[in-house]
């Protein structure tokens, strides 16, 4: 089984850092280990941060737009579509008490001169986002302490 850990760093302040290793996997002695990636949080000002980087929930919601946009990417560079002017967005819609989510309406722009008969396929590989199938069929959560 292939393992992918994600460290926590506490910066000061609300300013908390995901690091995100590769996955492990069995490697020579002559492969380079691959560099880990630090992404950035912190809070609101009005929630005791200071504004300088996306929240964790706001990090949530861009997964999900921006996975959205790899399909949509890749299915129309797969047929030699030009990109130029393809967009998506996202309406996050909230309930009306607490911060939950109630629906997510994803709007796809497709690109210029793009063919009418690949418009429902495009529908198609935008909704096989990785990030949604996985709040689809959630995985187990389970907290330790060490």
């Amino acid at each position: 089984m292939t393992m992918k850990f994600i460290d926590v760093a506490f910066n000061g302040g609300m300013k908390i850092d995901a690091i995100l290793h590769p996955p492990v996997t069995p490697a020579g002695p002559d492969t380079p280990a691959p560099a880990s990636t630090v992404i950035r949080t912190d809070q609101p000002v009005k929630d005791g941060g200071e504004g300088t980087a996306p929240t964790p929930f706001e990090l949530f919601l861009a997964s999900l737009a921006t996975c959205a946009g790899v399909y949509a990417q890749r299915f129309c560079e797969a047929r030699k579509i030009s990109t130029e002017g393809l967009g998506i967005r996202v309406g996050c819609e909230f309930a009306p008490k607490g911060f939950q989510v109630t629906r997510m309406t994803f709007v796809v722009t497709p690109p210029q001169g793009f063919p009418d008969e690949y418009r429902d396929a495009l529908v198609r590989a935008v909704e096989l986002c990785a990030v949604k199938k996985h709040i689809m069929t959630p995985p187990a959560f389970e907290v330790v302490l060490a």
